[in-house]
């Protein structure tokens, strides 16, 4: 199916590109082994054509996320999932995948660079903003954390996807904050780290008498 063939093309295109605009009409059909008029054709644009790939490849990542969360409640029934495996499941995929140069992550970064030139940004919107997979972690956290709103947890939760991006976008800061002395490039030592830096956001209660501003979604 061309269709099919393009949007192969295009990503395994774009996952080896050091930048998105290595990629064009001409290289993706000519590895497609279609014509140029292909893409507007089936896409109506190089730009529509690229999103269709962005988007199949964020259902892969988010489905390999959804997958890890499905089988920590299954592990855990009829207790709560454990905080670590949760945040595992979270933001274990998006670091394991950048530290895969097999992976296709490379197409992910690519996306945001072009939805933030592109002349019709808001084609991109949808995917690049959406939170709905993030929000089905929401009641297992709070499984574990009660005295947390869903405010609170979702703000914790935006907290760790912050965390997550500096070890997927900015591994050479961590590198020297920490003296060098982690293998940032092995995934399981990085995402021990982030767990390790992160579940007592979900798991310390707040002291009593602390000078925490009391929030007012509890009230």
């Amino acid at each position: 199916m061309t269709q099919e063939r393009l949007r192969t093309a295009c990503e395994d295109l774009l996952r080896d590109a050091r930048h998105p605009e290595e990629v064009t009409v001409r290289s993706i059909t000519q590895r497609a082994g279609t014509n140029v008029g292909a893409v507007n054709y089936h896409f109506g644009s190089l730009e529509q054509l690229i999103l269709s790939v962005g988007e199949r490849v964020y259902l892969r990542l988010n489905a390999e996320r959804l997958a890890l969360l499905q089988e920590a409640i299954r592990r855990a029934h009829p207790e709560p999932a454990s905080v670590d495996d949760l945040i595992v499941a979270l933001v274990g995929p998006s670091i394991r995948w950048s530290l895969d140069p097999r992976s296709a992550y490379s197409v992910l970064r690519h996306m945001t660079a072009i939805a933030q030139s592109s002349g019709h940004p808001e084609v991109f919107r949808p995917m690049v903003e959406d939170i709905d997979h993030h929000l089905q972690f929401i009641p297992h956290f709070r499984r574990i954390a009660p005295w947390l709103s869903e405010i609170d947890v979702g703000f914790r939760i935006s907290c760790l996807l912050g965390v997550r991006s500096q070890m997927t976008r900015n591994r050479q800061r961590t590198a020297e904050l920490t003296g060098h002395e982690l293998d940032l490039g092995d995934p399981n030592v990085v995402i021990a780290q982030v767990v390790a830096a992160t579940a007592p956001m979900f798991t310390t209660p707040p002291f009593p008498h602390s000078n925490t501003v009391p929030n007012s979604s509890r009230h």
